[in-house]
């Protein structure tokens, strides 16, 4: 189990980060009774998560449960040209998790495109007319050990099971997972702030607040969308993260995803199709730990047979965009 160090955070604030990832919509109030404290310290913690930890509620949708397809892209730029295309594609719609890795020749990130064209526009259209990008390597994202609604924060164990089941959301029984043209204004909303209240969720849809209330649990009761956080995982004492791209036996690609995904240290792991089979993100505490990680939990892994690491040199974008001032 990760053990939290910090000087700036305490396990309070750590089990309200851990609150939000069961249900970032949750009242403040509701938070209170789960962890023992008043709505004021609550909203103060909230407040200060924020300002110093970068915190930030988003309502997303889950590509995996909707059946659309995520890439992995590896992008080998002129060491100029990095840094201006990382934060073009930051401000996509389509894309989250980019790191600038490699001493900054190499860009790392998701796409979840929405449609065929936003892919083929991405790949085939803009980025092999960059002149900067040297070398353009995409692969299929296939099967998640790891990640999406599954959050990083359980890993800590800073909540007890009744906490987490008070916590959670009642809602309706779950229908499929399918999302309508008429939802597109409220999940833009959302994915802005996942804590926007239901007012002005009305004044962006133009729908009474009742029906808005009932089609976004339908939604999160499918698995359509879910609500996430984003957060700066330095001051919970971890700043260091590296992208790890595993080749496996054929055989062992389920038992060994399986297995990264109970390891503390990873906060995202799938099976892809390409040069290798499971693509991870690796959280750590400092380059020691992720030389300990590597040649003790993964190494020891019976299957795995060659493992390149790409430490994140600076993380560009995580679920959202924020231009550097």
């Amino acid at each position: 189990m990760l053990r939290m160090e910090s000087d700036t955070l305490d396990l309070l604030d750590l089990q309200l980060l851990s609150a939000l990832e069961v249900d970032g919509r949750a009242p403040f109030s509701r938070n209170a009774a789960a962890l023992g404290v008043s709505d004021q310290t609550v909203a103060r913690r909230y407040r200060r998560l924020c300002a110093e930890a970068g915190l930030r509620v988003v309502v997303l949708r889950d590509a995996v449960r909707l059946g659309q397809d995520q890439w992995m892209l590896r992008l080998r730029c002129a060491p100029d040209g990095a840094t201006v295309i990382a934060e073009a594609l930051a401000r996509r719609p389509d894309t989250y998790w980019i790191g600038l890795a490699s001493g900054g020749t190499e860009i790392a990130c998701i796409t979840r495109p929405r449609s065929p064209g936003d892919h083929d526009d991405l790949l085939l259209g803009k980025l092999p007319r960059t002149p900067s990008v040297v070398e353009i390597r995409a692969q299929q994202l296939l099967h998640r050990f790891y990640g999406g609604p599954n959050g990083w924060l359980p890993k800590f164990g800073a909540l007890s099971d009744e906490q987490i089941t008070a916590l959670r959301p009642v809602l309706p029984e779950p229908g499929p997972a399918r999302l309508e043209p008429e939802d597109t204004p409220l999940l833009a909303a959302l994915e802005r702030d996942g804590r926007a209240t239901y007012p002005e969720l009305r004044r962006a849809t133009g729908r009474s607040e009742s029906a808005i209330k009932r089609r976004l649990s339908a939604l999160l009761a499918s698995g359509a969308v879910y609500t996430d956080i984003e957060y700066d995982c330095e001051p919970l004492g971890y700043p260091k993260a590296a992208i790890l791209w595993i080749t496996t036996s054929p055989g062992a690609l389920d038992s060994v995803g399986r297995s990264l995904a109970t390891h503390d240290e990873i906060a995202f792991a799938s099976a892809t199709a390409g040069p290798s089979h499971i693509v991870v993100t690796a959280v750590v505490r400092d380059t020691a730990a992720l030389y300990a990680y590597l040649s003790g939990p993964l190494g020891h892994l019976e299957g795995v047979q060659h493992v390149e690491a790409t430490p994140f040199l600076r993380r560009v974008k995580q679920l959202t965009y924020r231009p550097a001032r």
